[in-house]
C-alpha cells in the first residue's frame, strides 16, 4: 500500500469486487436495501398482499445476502412500527396463507432469511431495522439492557459504552442487526487468560447466553391467534428461542450486561504460520495456544500460500500501555476497506479465470496489510471493548465463508489448530498441483468459551439447544470452541468442491472424545461441489445428530424443533429451507 497515493484513486473493496462480477451498484459506504418501490407505485411487479393491514409500510424490494449469493428480486416488504404491528402480521400472513421472514441488516452469507427459490407471491420481508431500534440500559448489580432486533451492534454497544457497560465477546460487524446475531448463535472471540478472573456480567460463549429474558410472536391455543408471550431464561421453551435459526420472531430481549473493559490489541505480522501451528510437541511461546494462555482473546488471518499471518492479540489493560495508542471510536484499520491498484488488477485477473495470479494476490493482501498497519499507526492500539472488537465494515471485501467450530478441551486447543492448518495446506498443495485455487481469502481462526447458563445470573437459567456453543454434559472436560473459517471470493471455481472435503475432514477428525463439531448459522455449510446447503446427508444427518449427541434426553435437537413448531404450528415463521433443516 502506497500511504501517499490519492484515496479517491483506490476504490472500496466493495466497489471493485461488485463490478467485477456485474453486481447491482451499491451504497460504497453503506450497504442499503436493492430496488426499493413503495406498494402505491404504478412500479410494482406484483398484486399487492390481499388485505393488507393497513398503517403498516408496504413496498417492494430486492433481497440480497452479504455475499451476493442469494438473490430474491421483488420481495414484498414491510416496516412495522411496533411489536403489537408484528403480531397483527403474523395473524394476517396465517389467515392468508403468507410466510413472514424477519430482516435486519441482512448480513448473512446463508440463506437463513430467504433462500433462492423463496416464492415472491407469498414472502414477506418484515424489517425490522427501521423502527424496531430501541435500546435501554438499566444500571445496577446486576445491570441489563433491554433491546429490540433492529438496532444494530454498532448502536447497541455504543450505548453500552455510554453508559459504562460492554461484552467480552460479539460479532465484529457493527451493521448487523442484534436480532440476527441471536438468531444465528453470534458470537466474538476470547477465553479467559491464564490468572484473568472473568467479570460479573460477563460471557466468553454467544451473545445470547447473556439473555434473561425475552419477547416473541407465538401461537396461543386458547385464542387460535398470535400473542406477544414473553419467556424466562428458566422457561424451558426458551431453549428453542435463544438460537432459533431465523424460524421465529423475537420483538424484545433483556441482556445481562457487566462493567466495560479497557483493551489493548497489538497486531503482529512477523510471527511465521509454522511457529504459530505448530504441533504441541514443538510449540513454543509463539504457538496459538501460548498467546491465548497469556491474552485469552485471539484473532489469527492467514492468507493461503503467505508465510505469516495477520495476528492480533486482545489484552485486557486497566491503564494504557506506554507503547499503544488510544482510541475512542470503532473500525481502527481503514487500510481494510482500500483496495491498492496492483490487488485490484490480480483480483481483475483472479475474477476473469486467471486463477494462477492466486498465490500473487493473497501475498499482496498479507503486504498491504503490514503496510497499512504500520502507515496508521495501528498495531498497537488502547480502548474500550466495543472500539477494539468492532473492526469490519460493510464496504469490505465481499467475500463468502464457510466456517465450522471444534468443541474439546482448552489443553486440546495446540493440536487441533496444527491438525487443521497442515491439513488445509495440504488440501491447497494439492489443488495447486493440479492448476486450481479455490481459495484466495484469508483462513480466520478464533478460540471462544462455551455457553455458560451462570453468565446471566439468573438461578436456573436453561442453555440455547442450537447454539453452536452449547456444552456436552457428557463431556464437562471440552470448555473451549476453535473456530475455523474459510474465506474465499464467492465466484471461484472449485470453491465449494474443496469447502465440502475440508468440512469432511473437520467431521471425521475431531471425534470420539477429541471433540464436536458445529456449523455456523450465518455462514456457509453442507457445501457440495453444487454448492452450499446442498449436501442433504449433512443437512439431515450430521448437522442434527451434532445437536442431539451427549445431550439430556428431551433435551436437544429434537427438543428444539418441536418446541418451534408449537409456537408456530402454522409456520408462519418459515420458508422452504428452513423447512428442510429444521424438520
Amino acid at each position: 500500500m502506497d500511504p501517499t497515493s490519492s484515496p479517491t484513486a483506490r476504490p472500496t473493496r466493495r466497489a471493485v469486487l461488485g463490478g467485477a462480477v456485474g453486481a447491482l451498484a451499491l451504497g460504497a459506504v453503506q450497504w442499503k436495501p436493492l430496488g426499493r418501490i413503495p406498494a402505491a407505485s404504478a412500479a410494482t411487479t406484483l398484486a399487492q398482499p390481499p388485505a393488507f393491514p393497513a398503517g403498516i409500510s408496504l413496498y417492494q424490494q430486492t433481497f440480497q445476502n452479504w455475499s451476493e449469493e442469494v438473490t430474491v428480486n421483488g420481495l414484498w416488504s414491510c416496516a412495522p412500527a411496533t411489536a403489537q404491528d408484528v403480531v397483527t402480521l403474523a395473524n394476517w400472513a396465517h389467515a392468508q396463507g403468507w410466510r413472514l421472514r424477519p430482516l435486519g441488516g441482512g448480513y448473512s452469507w446463508s440463506p437463513v432469511v430467504v433462500d433462492p427459490g423463496t416464492p415472491a407471491a407469498n414472502t414477506l420481508l418484515v424489517d425490522c431495522s427501521q423502527h424496531l431500534t430501541a435500546v435501554t440500559v438499566h444500571p445496577g448489580s446486576p445491570a441489563s439492557v433491554t433491546a429490540q432486533p433492529g438496532v444494530t451492534m454498532d448502536t447497541f454497544l455504543a450505548t453500552l459504552k455510554a453508559a459504562g457497560y460492554g461484552l467480552t465477546a460479539f460479532p465484529v460487524l457493527g451493521a448487523a442487526t442484534l436480532g440476527g446475531v441471536l438468531a444465528t448463535g453470534g458470537r466474538g472471540t476470547g477465553v479467559p487468560a491464564v490468572h484473568e478472573t472473568p467479570l460479573p456480567g460477563h460471557g466468553y460463549g454467544s451473545v445470547g447466553n447473556l439473555v434473561v429474558s425475552l419477547t416473541a410472536v407465538v401461537w396461543d391455543s386458547s385464542a387460535s391467534a398470535y400473542v406477544l408471550r414473553t419467556f424466562q431464561r428458566t422457561d424451558p421453551q426458551i431453549q428453542a428461542l435463544l438460537t432459533n435459526v431465523g424460524r421465529a420472531f423475537v420483538t424484545e430481549v433483556v441482556l445481562r450486561v457487566g462493567a466495560d473493559q479497557r483493551l489493548r490489541c497489538q497486531s503482529w505480522f512477523n510471527v511465521s504460520a509454522a511457529s504459530l501451528f505448530a504441533p504441541p510437541a514443538s510449540a513454543g511461546s509463539q504457538s496459538l495456544a501460548s498467546y491465548v494462555s497469556s491474552s485469552g482473546r485471539v484473532v489469527c488471518i492467514w492468507f493461503p500460500f503467505t508465510s505469516s499471518p495477520w495476528l492480533r492479540v486482545f489484552t485486557p489493560s486497566p491503564s494504557k500501555p506506554w507503547t499503544s495508542r488510544a482510541v475512542s471510536s470503532p473500525y481502527n484499520y481503514p487500510f481494510n476497506d482500500i483496495i491498492p491498484k496492483n490487488i485490484s488488477d490480480l483480483l481483475s485477473q483472479i475474477i476473469g479465470g486467471n486463477a494462477s495470479v492466486t498465490p500473487t494476490f493473497t501475498g499482496a493482501q498479507m503486504d498491504a496489510i503490514s503496510a497499512g498497519l504500520i502507515a496508521t499507526g495501528s498495531w498497537d492500539l488502547w480502548g474500550w471493548s466495543a472500539d477494539m472488537l468492532s473492526y469490519v465494515r460493510p464496504t469490505t471485501l465481499r467475500i463468502t465463508s464457510t466456517c465450522w467450530n471444534v468443541i474439546t478441551s482448552r489443553a486440546n486447543v495446540q493440536r487441533a489448530v496444527s491438525e487443521f492448518f497442515a491439513a488445509y495446506s495440504g488440501k491447497l498443495a494439492a489443488y495447486q498441483a493440479q492448476g486450481r485455487f479455490p481459495m484466495n481469502g484469508p483462513l480466520e481462526i478464533r478460540v471462544t468459551g462455551l455457553d455458560n447458563t451462570a453468565d446471566c445470573q439468573v438461578p436456573g437459567a436453561l442453555g440455547a439447544q442450537l447454539s453452536p456453543l452449547r456444552p456436552r454434559p457428557d463431556h464437562p472436560e471440552w470448555d473451549t470452541a476453535v473456530w475455523f473459517d474459510m474465506t474465499t471470493i464467492p465466484v471461484t471455481p472449485y470453491a465449494h468442491q474443496f469447502s465440502g472435503e475440508m468440512e469432511a475432514w473437520i467431521r471425521g477428525n475431531f471425534t470420539g472424545s477429541y471433540g464436536q463439531v458445529h456449523a455456523e448459522w450465518s455462514k456457509e455449510w453442507a457445501n457440495t461441489p453444487a454448492g452450499a446447503w446442498t449436501d442433504s446427508a449433512v443437512i439431515a444427518g450430521d448437522i442434527p445428530d451434532s445437536y442431539r449427541a451427549g445431550q439430556a434426553a428431551g433435551d436437544g435437537w429434537d427438543a428444539a424443533v418441536a418446541t418451534l413448531n408449537a409456537l408456530d404450528p402454522g409456520r408462519v415463521f418459515s420458508s422452504a429451507f428452513l423447512d428442510s433443516v429444521l424438520r
